[in-house]
């Protein structure tokens, strides 16, 4: 009989059959003593029997906790492993579902991280406080518990919330065991049943083997996804490095192609085409009033509308490149005043190499100035002598060595304007070093000697362009060098040129004689208010006939309406104004009284006296005229020579 134990010990036999031999030895009409050894051998049977199955489930465990440390090591990705450990503890205790919380430094609570068989999306979003339920109480506690009957175990703190989501999860039995890195706690491994169920210590002990695998691969996987952060910080660092070490040393090769440029004599056109050489795309100069210098400017740029013009504006308070759509601003300015504009129309172009070049721009800019400036200075001492020393000896020397001809005929042209006086007469220096003339900046105005004899057309040109150039209007006269006068004949200060210089040529005596007529012209035109015009005093009739040099202007007025004017002078009386205004409404006391805003009786007591002054016969027509011209020219300020 104990050989046929032996034999269901063999084949794991379940334990029913344990009971066939007695029920065959009774059968067989065995002795009490018979049946009481095999009593005994069934027991010590089955009791080999639980051995076997509990080393054998043991070993099952140990083999599935040696699988699960093997995949978890396998294992690189945070969620993987998470899901991994949840889904082998569902495995290993045969439980309906199973679930993992993590701890949050942040908020100091747990919450759900992954579960695995669950089907409430409220217990999925559970957040439990440290001690709150059975997982608040393991992650605060660090130790273990299970309950086959939650919502009758009273060792624990019930909160709604978390009734309500374990209730809408139908869970009754759980187990809960810590994840634990050394002293610290970082979340709770659990499995729950929906049905009342023990837990076995065998299965604590389970639950929690497996949660110190998962701790660890957590912690790996953490250092893991931590390195692969840091890695790719580097690789982006380093990329970074690299694609800025380039544009570095491509924005040095491209200074040095630019200097390179610059030291051959190269102008502003020249930098322009090694930037678009470099960068690609189409790239306009611009001056400081916005005109283009060098570049396209048949639309391959864009029309410079005022959005570019802000751009700019905001790319010298900047410092740097602005960017308005597919265009690259970048703009340089000297003393707080815009000096060059460079827009570049490219997808992508390296700003530094547009920056560089708009500086190299701005340097060849501020070159030419101080070139054009020094020699402004000398053209305009000689035009200085010219004008006030006619009889310095050396002049002509002095004009052939800047390339100007005094030989030719020449007109010189006074340009009266409110701008910047700088702007000006670094405008009229260009002008005289471009038409080899002279040309010097004064107080208001601006003179130049420029070759023609057209007086009246160069001073609308001078006037035009100046205008253009600084914003505001600019009123030129001007009047012929060479010794003519408005019209045609000799004027004042006649005799030899400029160190023997005669016939059609400048002559150095008149130059001063000149100047003053084409300053009396300038005037003229603003007080007839034509500022921003130009002209010689041809052009203004009468006017011009009166105001070119050698007339007596002052003696014209002065013969004819002297007596008034003196008067005036003397009391502080209108009787000039009433005088103008009494011939400018044509002779009628009550609209004069009208226009100056007194009573009639006052118009009339005034003419009277002016009566008395002028003598008789003053507002005939021939003696009108006269006066109403010597009230002209009194109101353009000519009762004396300058």
């Amino acid at each position: 009989m104990i050989t046929r134990y032996l034999e269901l010990l063999g084949r794991e036999a379940s334990a029913v059959e344990f009971e066939g031999p007695i029920i065959e030895a009774r059968a067989a009409g065995a002795d009490a003593a018979t049946i009481e050894e095999l009593e005994r051998a069934k027991v010590e049977a089955l009791k080999v029997r639980a051995l076997l199955r509990r080393r054998a489930r043991r070993e099952a465990e140990l083999s599935a906790l040696y699988d699960t440390a093997g995949d978890l090591a396998a294992l690189r990705d945070l969620d993987a492993v998470l899901e991994a450990i949840v889904h082998r503890a569902r495995q290993l205790l045969a439980t309906d579902t199973a679930y993992m919380t993590l701890h949050d430094p942040e908020r100091g609570d747990t919450y759900m991280r992954v579960t695995d068989g669950s089907i409430s999306a409220k217990f999925r979003a559970l957040r439990l406080a440290m001690g709150a339920g059975l997982g608040g109480l393991v992650a605060q506690s660090a130790t273990p518990y299970a309950t086959a009957d939650y919502f009758a175990d009273a060792r624990f703190r019930h909160k709604d919330h978390i009734d309500e989501a374990v209730q809408e999860e139908g869970l009754v039995a759980i187990l809960g065991v810590p994840l634990r890195l050394g002293q610290r706690v970082i979340g709770v491994l659990m499995a729950a049943d929906r049905s009342a169920r023990p837990f076995h210590q065998e299965e604590v002990s389970l639950l929690a083997s497996l949660a110190a695998h998962a701790a660890v691969a957590i912690d790996n996987a953490r250092l893991l996804q931590e390195t692969r952060n840091a890695l790719e910080e580097l690789s982006t660092a380093h990329r970074t490095a690299r694609a800025h070490a380039e544009a570095v040393e491509r924005a040095a090769l491209a200074h040095d192609r630019m200097t390179s440029v610059v030291l051959r004599g190269g102008g502003i056109e020249d930098v322009a085409a090694v930037v678009t050489d470099v960068l690609g795309g189409s790239l306009a100069v611009l001056d400081d009033l916005g005109r283009p210098i060098a570049g396209p400017l048949d639309g391959a740029v864009g029309e410079l509308d005022a959005g570019v013009f802000e751009a700019a504006q905001a790319s010298r308070a900047l410092g740097r490149t602005v960017r308005r759509g597919d265009l690259r601003i970048a703009s340089v300015d000297v003393g707080g005043e815009p000096l060059c504009t460079l827009v570049l129309r490219s997808d992508d172009a390296d700003e530094r190499i547009l920056e560089r070049a708009a500086l190299v721009c701005a340097l060849l800019l501020l070159f030419r100035r101080s070139v054009a400036e020094a020699e402004g200075r000398v053209r305009g001492e000689l035009l200085d002598d010219l004008i006030s020393r006619p009889e310095t000896p050396g002049l002509a020397d002095r004009a052939r060595r800047l390339g100007v001809d005094l030989r030719a005929p020449h007109v010189v042209v006074v340009a009266r304007h409110d701008g910047q006086r700088e702007r000006a007469a670094f405008w009229a220096s260009s002008q005289a070093a471009v038409r080899r003339g002279l040309a010097a900046g004064r107080a208001g105005e601006v003179v130049l000697l420029l070759p023609g004899e057209d007086a009246g057309a160069l001073a609308q040109r001078v006037a035009a362009e100046l205008s253009a150039s600084l914003g505001s209007p600019a009123t030129a006269g001007a009047s012929r060098a060479d010794g003519t006068g408005a019209d045609g004949g000799t004027g004042a200060g006649g005799g030899t040129g400029a160190d023997g210089a005669g016939g059609g040529a400048v002559r150095a005596g008149v130059v001063a004689a000149a100047y003053r007529e084409a300053r009396r012209c300038a005037e003229a035109l603003v007080a007839l208010g034509r500022a921003g015009d130009g002209a010689s005093a041809a052009e203004l009739g009468f006017v011009g006939l009166l105001i070119g040099e050698g007339r007596d202007v002052r003696g014209f007025v002065g013969s004819v309406l002297g007596p008034v004017v003196d008067y005036d002078a003397r009391r502080g009386t209108a009787l000039a104004a009433t005088l103008a205004a009494y011939f400018g409404t044509g002779g009628s006391p009550s609209r004069t009284a009208e226009a100056m805003h007194i009573h009639v009786n006052t118009v009339t007591q005034r003419l009277d006296r002016i009566g008395k002054l002028l003598g008789e016969g003053w507002s005939d027509p021939e003696r009108a005229l006269e006066i109403q011209l010597a009230l002209r020219l009194h109101r353009l300020g000519h009762t004396s020579q300058p």
